[in-house]
């Protein structure tokens, strides 16, 4: 079986689990295996030129140069944890769920302006960048309350 028969694969699996659970972030949606490399995930991000429309926040990586520019910065502070589910299907199929942006900037014809890359990335790219991406989010601690 090739990388692109076990990406389709994972990609069902990825829809079946998020259908299967009880929201997006739950801790019974699928997951990647945990081999993921962060420093891999970021070449990798690089070499399909992701980087060229996204900032990654505090990756350090050049700035996007599309135009227009593409407004969905990843990374950062996040209320919780993006499961493995929700990146990959982001990845794969980005008009599945559209960022929460004012639409005539992130969409074309209706549908994202990112290009659906289950034809051009491998399942080690796709580990790895998830590994990368989970990486660069964190959710802030909330304040204690003290009484």
């Amino acid at each position: 079986m090739g990388p692109r028969s076990r990406l389709l694969i994972l990609a069902g699996w990825a829809l079946v689990s998020a259908a299967c659970n009880s929201g997006r972030y739950s801790a019974a949606a699928f997951h990647l295996p945990p081999d993921g490399n962060v420093e891999r995930g970021k070449a990798a991000f690089v070499a399909l030129g992701c980087n060229t429309c996204h900032e990654v926040s505090g990756a350090g990586l050049p700035a996007p140069t599309v135009q227009p520019p593409v407004p969905v910065v990843l990374g950062g502070a996040v209320n919780a944890r993006l499961s493995d589910a929700y990146l990959v299907t982001s990845i794969i199929y980005p008009s599945y769920e559209l960022a929460p942006y004012p639409k005539q900037e992130i969409t074309s014809a209706g549908q994202s302006r990112m290009p659906h890359y289950v034809d051009q990335i491998t399942v080690r790219q796709l580990t790895d960048i998830v590994a990368f991406l989970q990486s660069r989010y964190y959710t802030p601690r909330t304040p204690e309350v003290y009484r």
